[in-house]
C-alpha cells in the first residue's frame, strides 16, 4: 500500500527523511514532488555530503530514522562507492551525492521540476 492515499504519512516520512538529513549536517537539501510526472514515487529528496564518508553516513542516518518508524527501504544502491547513494522509501526516493556527481547528473534539471512545484523546507 502506496502511503500517497494519506498525505499526512506521507508528510510525516518526508519531515523524517529531511530531519535525519539534517541532523548529519547535509548540503542543499532539495524536496521535489514528481507525482505528476513519475509513477513509481511522490517525492524525490537530493542532498549532498562533502566526502564519500559523510554521503555514506547521510544515507545510513536515513535508514536507520526510517527504521526506527518501521519503515525499511525497498531497495539502496551506491553504498560502496559512495558518490551518490539511493535509498528507495517507496514513496520517498531519496539521492544523496558528492557535489561533482550532484552536479554533473543535475537532477534537478532532468526532472524539469518547475520551481513553483518544489517544496519549501
Amino acid at each position: 500500500m502506496r502511503i500517497n492515499k494519506i498525505p499526512m504519512q506521507l508528510e510525516v516520512l518526508r519531515k523524517i527523511v529531511v530531519d535525519a538529513l539534517e541532523e548529519v549536517k547535509a548540503q542543499d537539501i532539495r524536496v521535489l514532488d514528481v507525482r505528476s510526472m513519475a509513477s513509481f514515487t511522490d517525492l524525490m529528496v537530493i542532498a549532498s555530503g562533502a566526502s564519500v564518508r559523510q554521503v555514506k553516513a547521510l544515507a545510513d542516518k536515513v535508514i536507520e530514522k526510517c527504521a526506527a518508524i518501521g519503515i525499511r527501504p525497498l531497495g539502496v544502491e551506491g553504498q560502496r562507492e559512495a558518490e551518490w547513494i539511493l535509498v528507495d522509501l517507496t514513496d520517498i526516493v531519496v539521492h544523496v551525492m558528492l557535489p561533482q556527481t550532484r552536479d554533473f547528473y543535475n537532477l534537478e534539471k532532468l526532472w524539469s521540476v518547475d520551481v513553483a512545484k518544489a517544496i519549501k523546507q
